[in-house]
Formats: C-alpha cells, sequence, structure tokens
C-alpha cells in the first residue's frame, strides 16, 4: 500500500486509490505538465436568492485547447470531466463536479507534481478552498470569508476582473 503524506492533503495517510495507480509515471507526468501550462483552478462567487449568506460557490478544473488529443487523455486517466466545444472550434475538458475535484483532480496533482511556482501556489490554494467546503465551512459566515481570502490570491495577476470579491461581498 502506497501511502501520500503531504500537509493540508485530502488524501493525507489515506491509501492511493487504485485507479491512480494505474496510471503510467510518464504519461501522469506529462498531462501534469500539460496542465501546469494550459490548466487552470477556479472558484466562482455568483450572487442568488436561496442561497445561505445569499452567494453561490461553484470550483472548478478546466484546460481549453484548439487540439483536444490532450483532453481526451486527461479524461480517460481522471476518470470523469466534460468535453466541451466552442464555435470557434476551442475545445475544453471541465470538471464542476465536488466529489470528482476532491477524489480524482486533487489525488492526481499531488501525485503528480507542478513545476512552475504559479501553478503549485494555484494548486495548494484550491485544495484548501475544496478541504474547507468538504468541511462545510462554507456554510458559516466566518468560513466563507476564509474561502473568499482564499480566492483573492488564486490566480492572482492573471488580467482578469472579479466581478464579486471580498470587498462587496456582503456576508450578513
Amino acid at each position: 500500500m502506497q501511502i501520500i503524506r503531504r500537509k493540508d492533503s485530502l488524501s493525507f495517510l489515506k491509501p492511493m486509490e487504485q485507479w491512480l495507480k494505474q496510471i503510467p509515471s510518464h504519461v501522469g507526468h506529462y498531462l501534469a505538465g500539460f496542465v501546469d501550462g494550459e490548466g487552470s483552478f477556479n472558484l466562482s462567487v455568483r450572487k442568488g436568492e436561496g442561497y445561505r449568506y445569499g452567494w453561490q460557490l461553484g470550483l472548478s478544473f478546466n484546460v481549453s485547447q484548439r487540439d483536444k488529443t490532450n483532453l481526451f487523455l486527461l479524461k480517460k486517466h481522471l476518470g470523469c470531466g466534460r468535453l466541451k466545444t466552442r464555435k470557434d472550434g476551442l475545445h475544453s475538458f471541465v470538471i464542476e463536479n465536488f466529489n470528482s475535484l476532491k477524489g480524482r483532480v486533487i489525488p492526481f496533482f499531488e501525485r503528480f507534481n507542478f513545476l512552475s511556482s504559479r501553478t503549485k501556489t494555484n494548486f495548494s490554494i484550491f485544495t484548501k478552498i475544496v478541504k474547507l467546503m468538504d468541511e462545510k465551512k462554507h456554510l458559516t459566515s466566518e468560513g466563507l470569508k476564509e474561502i473568499l481570502e482564499l480566492r483573492e490570491k488564486l490566480n492572482e495577476g492573471r488580467g482578469r476582473k472579479r466581478k464579486y470579491n471580498l470587498k462587496n461581498v456582503n456576508l450578513t
């Protein structure tokens, strides 16, 4: 039995899943390198009535490319997610299901690490957010605030403007 030992890991001291053991090392590292350059870990915040504190959080992992070969490879080895094609021919591989993010994406990239500090940082933040949400912390105002603070650091400096951020999300 192989044990993964990483601080702040959701799979901390749990046996590695069988599906993960079956991924050839060279394929896993290739896909991690591909995602390192092209992938994105995200947390969206949507305003809506009926949600606790009036906000819905949506986690996602995605990769977009003109060539879908590597996207199919990711889908095959992660065993989850969906492929979408835009009218302009851009293909996207997307995972939004919480259990798939927690049980597939995070363990995969804990085993097959990123090299760039930017992606390592974003993955670490994303993993912390998933852990907090798994512990249902997003259902409290303090936990939601902590998650939104982490989100401010996620994909920092990527040139995007967030519609909702910590300053304009009212948690009362």
